[in-house]
């Protein structure tokens, strides 16, 4: 008796699932497997609303999420800050596939973490993550809208411990002075070639020829707000203009003002250093060891060859908290930017008590 047509059209669509249902229901988690990359969420901004400097308020942040296996019961974010200049719109593009695929290899090796990536640039490259009545309010868009508004979206950790912040170099910075700010929001933190020790990291920079010799008319200028001012043509200037508002501003009556280190007469300005030294992790832990938790895990890397010193800085702060907390330092190979990505996830494995990779120099 032959099948009737019904028969054949059902043995035909099973013959037909049987081949391309693999494609059909696991397309996503294949493709995001193959090339993993980070998605955009935006964040209304409201935190940064009436900036001093007409900054973007809506920004998107990058988030990758790992291909995990079903079985996988909680999914433990890292908040991570770039350096100076950097930001989320960094990551979305091909220049987050390395991060995607580190973090994808620390999922598949047992280590499943999303990672999370803001954007907190401003017109002079980078914020510091401080508030700062001369650019804004940075620490309050990561602490208290970011965070947040993500956790609502993927799921609140079981605990705050189950946080964790990270970032290189001003990045790096902002992930110790966030978690010294709200040391409770955190459980661990990873902080590589960080802003510490100004004496060391920042003020061979402040004493350069160029920094020295803004005039009072060029500084009149980029003080002014105006959307077509002239920007600096110097990198090292655009930079010294960045930290000074987020660490001297001259308060809220004077929104988007900040006080410069040398006088109109090129003297060197010791108040508005201090200023600065009040924002320093290790001036800060000179005057308090105690600010951080004694649960908290804190991860401190420096570059061998770091160009700012930065690896010096970070010693220091570890001897100064290492009898309150539990912290570690490494001292990776190469230079200052080198490296992120392993050196990332090196301080992920330590956070988490798993075999430690080693670093191979170029």
């Amino acid at each position: 008796m032959k099948p009737s047509g019904q028969c054949r059209l059902l043995t035909a669509t099973f013959a037909w699932l049987a081949i391309f249902a693999p494609y059909l229901f696991g397309l996503q988690g294949a493709t995001a497997h193959a090339s993993p990359h980070f998605q955009s969420i935006a964040i209304p901004g409201k935190t940064l609303e009436d900036n001093p400097l007409g900054d973007p308020v809506e920004r998107r942040v990058a988030v990758f999420t790992p291909k995990l296996p079903r079985f996988t019961s909680k999914l433990l974010t890292v908040y991570y800050l770039p350096g100076f200049g950097g930001s989320s719109e960094d990551f979305l593009g091909p220049n987050g596939d390395e991060f995607a695929a580190s973090f994808q290899q620390l999922a598949d090796t047992g280590m499943p973490l999303r990672m999370v990536v803001p954007d907190c640039r401003n017109r002079w490259g980078g914020s510091q993550y401080l508030n700062s009545p001369a650019q804004g309010n940075y620490a309050d868009y990561i602490l208290d809208e970011v965070i947040p508004l993500l956790e609502k979206h993927f799921g609140t950790p079981a605990t705050p411990r189950d946080r964790i912040i990270a970032g290189h170099s001003s990045g790096g910075f902002g992930a110790l002075r966030l978690a010294m700010m709200a040391p409770e929001r955190f459980g661990a933190i990873v902080a590589l070639s960080p802003d510490t020790d100004f004496e060391v990291t920042h003020r061979p920079l402040a004493e350069e020829y160029v920094v020295k010799s803004v005039s009072q008319k060029q500084m009149d200028s980029y003080l002014s707000l105006s959307k077509d001012m002239t920007r600096p043509s110097s990198n090292l200037v655009q930079i010294m203009l960045g930290l000074s508002a987020a660490y001297a501003p001259k308060g809220p009556n004077e929104p988007g003002q900040f006080h410069w280190l040398y006088d109109e007469k090129g003297k060197w300005q010791k108040e508005v250093w201090q200023n600065w030294l009040e924002e320093d992790p290790v001036y800060i832990a000179r005057r308090n060891p105690h600010l951080f938790m004694p649960y908290h895990k804190i991860y401190l890397d420096g570059a061998e060859h770091d160009e700012f010193g930065a690896q010096k800085g970070a010693k220091v702060l570890r001897d100064l908290i290492k009898p309150y907390t539990r912290v570690n330092f490494y001292e990776s190979p190469d230079g200052h930017a080198d490296h992120i990505e392993e050196r990332l996830a090196r301080g992920l494995e330590w956070i988490f008590d798993k075999k430690i990779r080693s670093i191979k120099g170029q």
